[in-house]
């Protein structure tokens, strides 16, 4: 039985404990955010370095402080004394992946629910983690991040850096001729600013700079006659006031005569390629002569075959929770799952016209120069769909090695990461490691062994282990 003098020792020490507790919790969580600082070797692998040319077989590379120090062949490569050696012999090494257009924060991955309520801070993270688990080293949010809830949000994790967790980068609020003229999806209606005057978007602009945002997305596209377009006069203003203060603009659209206007304004990329119709030779002629724009191959998904479904479900369940894995089983055979109407109009076109018709625009431009870069669409499919994308490039004619130079460095590229897209001397220490070669298959891609982002590998486990969890009902708060 403890005496008043008890009580009051046990009242000192609970304090003192707690916080020993609390600052040993924090120290571990800095260790695991903190890039290793010690000297690794890694040997043996054949090394994919996202650059045009040869793997190097038999590779050797050195990281130090998060970063490529020394990239080479083994018994080339010399490491300092006391670096830890890491055999990878038989495996393949690639940079980790860029996507340059997702929409994260609307889609809860445990239930498959969107709404308003669902965009947090939480469920953007969760995305980055997703986007890290499947070898991805950094995203750009393109213009729908909700604004009316805690609107510094994506600007502070866009200057966070995060264990097991992709790099955040933002557009801000994109541009469209109404708040109501861009995804055709009830709950982002009224997240984009509207400008249906010069000087609307010209103070669009200007307060997007304010935010520090480096590029302006627009929305060029009417939806079938169902929305206004942003008109001609008000984007060039839009890019005008862009260029003049050092932004870049990329633009959504749909129809060929949007494109060919668009690069005669002076638009620097675009969110997707050409969608209702083939382009002509008028449209090469006109991308000949502005060959710095860019575009985002963003396929719409084609039909799968039945064992090819399976087998997405498969690679899938270990970053879903078992009811999700059901419904997919369900659903992903006519690609209406995940990807649902990815790339879509509201209406009209579907995905498997829309499908054939990119698949051949993102070839022709491809071969004639174009600079095209992986970006997913991303909303219901985070991280995977980046994999799926370098498939269906595949599909469309590009070779497995010019996908994997459209995802990693022309992407970085694009970004303006200029750390990030290959394994090179001084860069950001972002890479996958494979059991096979997507040289010879691009479906290797997803035999992910490990992800290493800054230096440190990406605890793919632990993630696993959270994404299966089922999402708990309310009832389990009560």
């Amino acid at each position: 039985m403890l005496g008043p003098e008890g009580f009051q020792m046990r009242a000192v020490k609970a304090p003192i404990t707690f916080l020993f507790l609390a600052m040993a919790f924090a120290w571990v969580s800095a260790q695991q955010a903190r890039p290793s600082n010690r000297a690794v070797l890694f040997e043996g692998a054949r090394l994919i370095s996202g650059e045009a040319g040869a793997p190097i077989e038999s590779s050797a590379f050195l990281v130090e402080n998060n970063r490529f120090t020394r990239v080479g062949r083994k018994g080339e490569v010399q490491a300092p004394a006391g670096a830890t050696r890491v055999d990878l012999t038989g495996k393949t090494v690639m940079p980790a992946l860029i996507d340059i257009h997702n929409h994260l924060g609307w889609t809860d991955h445990k239930t498959n629910k969107a709404s308003k309520e669902s965009y947090t801070r939480e469920l953007v993270i969760d995305h980055l983690q997703r986007y890290a688990y499947y070898g991805v080293a950094a995203t750009l949010s393109m213009g729908l991040d909700r604004w009316d809830v805690n609107p510094d949000m994506p600007y502070q994790l866009r200057n966070e850096t995060l264990p097991n967790a992709a790099r955040f980068l933002t557009v801000g609020r994109g541009i469209a001729a109404t708040p109501m003229a861009g995804p055709p999806v009830d709950y982002r209606l009224g997240v984009p600013y509207g400008a249906e005057t010069e000087a609307e978007g010209i103070a669009h602009v200007r307060e997007l700079h304010d935010k520090k945002v480096e590029m302006i997305k627009i929305w060029v596209d009417d939806r079938l006659g169902t929305v206004p377009k942003l008109k001609v006069p008000v984007y060039e203003a839009i890019i005008n006031e862009a260029h003049k203060n050092g932004m870049r603009v990329v633009a959504h659209i749909f129809d060929l005569s949007d494109a060919k206007q668009l690069m005669k304004s002076g638009v620097d990329g675009f969110a997707h390629t050409v969608r209702d119709k083939d382009v002509d030779d008028e449209y090469m002629t006109i991308l000949k002569q502005h060959p710095k724009v860019w575009a985002g191959a963003n396929l719409p998904g084609r039909t799968l075959t039945p064992a090819e479904s399976e087998a997405e479900i498969a690679w899938m369940s270990d970053a879903l929770p078992p009811s999700q894995v059901k419904r997919l089983r369900d659903q992903l055979a006519n690609r209406v799952a995940g990807r649902g109407g990815r790339g879509g109009r509201g209406g009209g076109t579907g995905p498997s016209d829309m499908f054939g018709i990119q698949c051949r625009n993102n070839k022709r431009v491809h071969d004639a120069g174009m600079i095209l870069g992986v970006g997913t669409d991303a909303n219901g499919d985070v991280g995977s769909g980046v994999h799926t994308e370098l498939a269906d490039m595949v599909f469309c004619g590009l070779t497995p090695a010019e996908a994997i130079v459209a995802g990693t460095r022309t992407g970085a590229e694009i970004l303006k990461l200029d750390q990030q897209g290959t394994v090179a001397n001084g860069k950001s220490a972002d890479f996958i490691v494979l059991d096979a070669n997507p040289l010879d298959s691009i479906l290797n891609t997803r035999k992910i062994n490990k992800v290493y982002l800054r230096g440190t590998e990406v605890d793919r486990a632990g993630l696993s282990r959270g994404f299966t969890t089922e999402a708990r009902s309310s009832d389990d708060h009560k």
